[in-house]
């Protein structure tokens, strides 16, 4: 997967991710949830959260991946983070939500084992 290298999107993630521990920066898809809390014990989603600033903080790489999946094309790519939580390595695909560059969110649209 190609990393993310656009200074500017870069710039949107850091800029949602320092805000791990404020409701509505992270958010995440229902079956996402769901895998977090049947899969990762003692974990929510603001945990889930800071370890993606931690790793991105840390000098970890996201993958920029464009999108194809027809059902996803409201949004040019999405963005992987491969890390590990709670002992676990797991694959996080995200969307930035950034219509309004200003006020970016991040989508947790699937995790799994990876």
């Amino acid at each position: 997967m190609p990393p993310l290298t656009d200074p500017a999107i870069k710039a949107q993630f850091q800029k949602v991710l320092v805000e791990w521990n404020c409701t509505g920066f992270i958010t995440a898809k229902e079956g996402a949830r769901n895998w977090i809390t049947s899969n990762l014990t003692g974990i929510n989603l603001k945990a889930v959260a800071k370890a993606m600033h931690d790793f991105v903080a840390g000098g970890g790489d996201i993958d920029q991946q464009k999108e194809t999946r027809p059902e996803w094309t409201m949004w040019p790519y999405h963005y992987d983070f491969r890390l590990t939580i709670g002992g676990r390595k797991v694959y996080i695909e995200t969307v930035l939500q950034d219509d309004d560059p200003n006020d970016p969110t991040i989508e947790i649209v699937s995790i799994h084992d990876a």
